[in-house]
């Protein structure tokens, strides 16, 4: 199996409490973005003590209550399914703090981690506080709700969006990558991929590759899998009948998503 490719894997860590992914510098080749995904039963509560690392936690489904050793945000979450397409809300944490999450209601959440010394305050980013944006045109159409965009200065590095992709329909296309510190020109951003489907039985296509080819993986991507994104570009097409969302995580030297469009196919968008 693909090392950039990783199946849920649902692992009961204690009552209540179980780790659906796991990605870390230690697992992976990443060295800026690590990522988890948890689910809480009802009452269940998830703890953690933040080293050198922001953490940006996503409700993705489900009503949860998230506090600091400051603050308290209570009956956080807006929906039962991603696919009820409404943004959620989610609070950002500082490097050297202490979170804690509890479950009002069965949930699910996301648990976007990079890199950070530099200690900002403690932020609950609401659902209406998501720029929801519509990219695209014809089978290139998908729409982005914004959580923690290049433009919100609250994290040091993080930047968490999620997208919508109507079925038959191509997502991050025409190919780019953001693999270079070479600024304005592109960022250098890692990426994780976490993905759903409706109806949850279908597939999705996900391709990384490099110009040179030294890396060129196309995976067959089902429910719930996470697609771990290094370098390279990474385009997503979506079979007739489904629909498709995915997480995404990046973070890297410089919190700036500045990509670069593969020249063999950027006159797509042109047409």
């Amino acid at each position: 199996m693909s090392k950039l490719l990783r199946k849920p894997g649902k692992t009961e860590m204690r009552d209540g409490i179980t780790l659906v992914h796991d990605v870390t510098s230690e697992n992976s080749s990443l060295e800026y973005v690590n990522f988890k995904m948890v689910d809480l039963a009802p009452g269940a509560t998830y703890s953690e003590e933040l080293g050198k690392q922001e953490c940006c936690i996503v409700a993705v489904t489900g009503k949860i209550t998230v506090s600091d050793k400051e603050f308290t945000f209570e009956n956080l979450g807006t929906r039962e399914s991603v696919f009820e397409k409404v943004p959620t809300d989610s609070v950002y944490v500082s490097n050297d703090n202490t979170f804690e999450v509890k479950a009002v209601s069965q949930a699910r959440i996301a648990l976007c981690y990079s890199p950070s010394e530099k200690q900002l305050p403690t932020k609950l980013i609401s659902a209406s506080d998501n720029g929801v944006e519509y990219r695209g045109k014809g089978n290139n159409k998908r729409m982005v709700h914004n959580i923690l965009p290049d433009s919100d200065p609250s994290a040091n590095s993080l930047l968490v969006v999620e997208v919508f992709t109507e079925s038959g329909n191509w997502s991050s296309y025409p190919p780019h990558k953001h693999d270079q510190d070479n600024l304005p020109e592109e960022s250098f951003l890692e990426e994780t991929y976490y993905h759903e489907m409706n109806p949850p039985q279908g597939f999705v296509f996900q391709r990384v590759y490099t110009d040179d080819r030294s890396l060129d993986e196309t995976m067959t991507v089902e429910n719930e899998y996470v697609v771990i994104v290094p370098v390279g570009y990474h385009p997503v097409g979506v079979p007739e009948g489904y629909t498709s969302y995915y997480l995404n995580v990046m973070a890297g030297p410089t919190r700036v998503w500045k990509f670069h469009n593969d020249p063999d196919h950027e006159w797509i968008l042109k047409g």
